[in-house]
């Protein structure tokens, strides 16, 4: 994939694949790139509904116009009191300046405004509900140590207190983040053989029997030619994505997509366009202009069209439409590149994510990406594909060249883990957890519906956002369910958008229907407080009684 150059519009008319009106001629100096009627004169609504869109069920109600104007107003509130504030600081009113940075004298600051004063005068007023720090395993249960503030959030002091409750923000999808059993007992006897640092690349003498072992593991959990792996999730994408594709070519990316693949899209100097987020309809338009157009100014044919998408969009709990971006991609000769950080292990009924959840060939797939942060219990990630591509990754990418290889033990808790997935400890252990997490799902979520909130995502994502939109609400919601004893993730702007703000309950296959009852009382108790049933929609109709769960 990556040493081949593309089709050329000449290829695309030979195969079929372009209306001949679209085919790029010189006029005038200049390329006339018009389409007549779209590919072979259709515009793809005369495709049959394939099964899979019978069962496919996502939710993304509109926020109340009510609530969007008040939550304006409260951010609008706050932006006013801080602009007082800081005018109160600049006299000396106001005598607290941790928070701002000192002036020296023939420097220009080193922070952005607007990024100081968000953090002052809003984000400092709730600071106590991120960043708890932790003193346990993060399983189902984890102890978060209890803090006060004495300055209203500028600083925080311990209290020597741990509070001891469940866990529903960790990515521990299939609770393989334990301290105890037997992927931790395999984890010590590597530390004991191999210690637990390499200190060296794999090109240099880092290159170890268990990273090996890995690789070849891995491409046999994907069923895919090979596989490489990196000591970094974010790196995975943020370093592979500059050795597939360059200036010359395009990235057609989902507006959703992760930090890290923005950041490994934009260092690969390729052009970068966003479609509407699991919108195909839009993404075709945008693939059908890039054939028909081609590069900017020049009309050229790109050099390579590359499609990037996420199995599990971890925001907003979303599933991608993988079967018809791959009708797409090989409709338009593109390439995909799927990130299954969030969906391997997690989805499908053997646990393998996304494609496995359709029931695709994996070699449908271009470049399979994916990390071992979450359903692995570990750390890491891959890349899985072709041999040329692996062996060209292995020869170019820079996670692989100059990045310290992966940690023995962290190596081995990937085997241990993926290897009881694969059921090859002689168990159905691993198949058991995949069937409890979507049971889990599905319950957790019907409910969820039931009780009249609002709840973003696909009915099998183990991602489940609850949207809480005002930033009151925000705060306390994590402190009243932290003090009722769930730990659980809020998340508001800049990471969403301003009148989508969230709490982020992520299911693992550890938690007990007696938990997840106590939690739906817990967020009942907190949302009758709050008044956080928006929604104005009719439950949808699906249940977990379809899932069968194995003792």
């Amino acid at each position: 994939m990556a040493a081949g150059r593309g089709n050329t519009t000449q290829e695309y008319l030979k195969n079929g694949l372009m209306d001949p009106a679209c085919e790029i001629k010189p006029k005038n100096g200049h390329i006339n790139g018009k389409n007549k009627n779209g590919l072979n004169g259709k515009n793809g609504a005369h495709e049959q509904q394939s099964e899979w869109q019978d069962d496919f069920h996502e939710s993304f109600e509109e926020t109340p116009l009510l609530v969007a104007i008040l939550t304006y107003l409260g951010y609008a509130l706050l932006v006013v009191i801080g602009q007082i504030r800081d005018l109160m600081r600049a006299y000396g009113i106001e005598k607290d300046k941790s928070c701002t940075e000192p002036k020296l004298e023939g420097f220009v600051p080193l922070f952005l405004s607007w990024e100081s004063f968000y953090t002052r005068n809003l984000y400092r007023r709730v600071r106590d509900c991120w960043n708890r720090p932790v003193a346990s395993c993060a399983g189902v249960r984890l102890d978060v140590m209890e803090r006060t503030s004495p300055d209203f959030g500028w600083n925080f002091q311990l209290t020597g207190k741990k509070l001891d409750v469940m866990n529903f923000g960790s990515y521990n999808y299939l609770g393989f983040a334990e301290s105890s059993g037997p992927c931790a007992s395999a984890v010590h006897d590597v530390v004991q053989k191999y210690g637990v640092g390499v200190c060296a690349s794999r090109q240099e003498m880092g290159y170890m029997d268990i990273h090996k072992e890995l690789d070849d593991l891995v491409a046999e959990y994907l069923g895919v030619e090979a596989a490489m792996t990196v000591p970094m999730g974010f790196a995975t994408n943020s370093l592979n994505m500059p050795a597939l594709v360059s200036k010359g070519s395009l990235i057609l990316s989902d507006e959703l997509n992760h930090a890290s693949l923005i950041l490994g899209s934009r260092l690969t100097g390729a052009v970068i366009r966003t479609f509407k987020h699991n919108d195909m309809a839009d993404l075709e338009k945008k693939l059908r202009e890039a054939v028909c157009e081609g590069q900017p100014r020049t009309h050229r044919p790109w050099k390579k069209i590359l499609i990037v998408v996420e199995g599990v969009y971890s925001m907003e709990g979303s599933i991608v439409r993988l079967p018809e971006v791959v009708r797409l991609k090989k409709k338009y000769k593109a390439y995909i590149y799927l990130d299954e950080a969030h969906s391997v292990g997690a989805m499908g009924p053997h646990g393998r994510g996304v494609v496995d959840y359709f029931g695709l060939d994996p070699s449908s797939i271009d470049i399979l990406m994916g990390t071992f942060t979450k359903s692995f219990g570990s750390a890491g990630g891959y890349i899985g594909g072709s041999k040329r591509l692996i062996n060209h990754l292995k020869v170019h990418a820079h996670s692989f060249i100059y990045s310290s290889a992966m940690s023995p033990p962290v190596a081995q808790q990937v085997i241990s883990s993926m290897r009881i997935i694969m059921g090859k400890d002689g168990t159905q252990e691993g198949m058991r957890r995949i069937r409890q997490l979507a049971w889990n799902t599905r319950y957790f979520r019907k409910r969820l519906h039931d009780r009249g909130y609002i709840i973003y995502g696909n009915k099998d994502s183990p991602v489940v956002p609850l949207l809480l939109y005002m930033p009151s609400k925000v705060a306390m919601f994590s402190r009243e369910t932290l003090r009722r004893g769930m730990a659980t993730v809020v998340v508001g702007f800049p990471a969403t958008p301003l009148i989508e703000t969230r709490a982020r309950f992520c299911l693992s296959a550890s938690h007990t229907k007696e938990m997840l009852d106590k939690a739906l009382k817990i967020i009942d108790d907190v949302g009758d407080m709050l008044r956080l049933r928006y929604s104005s929609l009719p439950p949808p109709d699906f249940s977990e009684k379809g899932i069968q769960l194995i003792e």
